[in-house]
């Protein structure tokens, strides 16, 4: 709980203070996980198209959106302002929403495609899922604390 008492209230941090305080402490665990999602569902035979297609324009999104986000924290292109609290916490709740609804997507295409194709790409798929699901936890966790950091602003 120190993290979030290294900035006073009403202020975003910037440059490496996004790397102390929470929710911001989650930039990267969101980019690498996301990062995974993308690449393991890439490396596999995209079949059916239209679920998966959801499921990498998610990830490719957030982990765009993610590194800008970040990008504008540590530039400090935010200028302390309310409204910039605000779009955290919309951001990352939408986000989450979005990567809830891709890891159902995933897993429920993964579960269909349990004896067809080959094991190796089912295990893939597996892996995919739990980083999916584990993004959207950090996500949701970072709104979450962004909405505090937001009503407290």
């Amino acid at each position: 709980m120190a993290a979030t008492t290294a900035q006073p209230m009403g202020s975003l941090p910037s440059g490496l203070g996004i790397c102390t305080t929470a929710p911001d402490i989650f930039y990267l665990p969101e980019l690498v996980f996301g990062g995974l999602v993308w690449i393991l569902v890439a490396s596999t035979h995209v079949d059916p198209p239209n679920p998966l297609g959801w499921v990498m324009f998610v990830s490719v999104f957030c982990f765009v959106m993610t590194f800008l986000w970040m990008i504008i924290f540590v530039a400090g292109g935010h200028k302390s302002s309310s409204g910039w609290a605000a779009a955290d916490f919309a951001y990352h709740g939408l986000a989450a929403f979005f990567y809830l609804s891709a890891g159902v997507d995933l897993a429920y295409i993964t579960f269909l495609k349990k004896f067809s194709g080959p094991f190796k790409s089912y295990q893939i798929d597996i892996a995919a899922v739990v980083f999916c699901f584990i993004a959207t936890l950090l996500y949701f966790i970072h709104a979450i604390l962004s909405s505090f950091r937001w009503k407290n602003f």
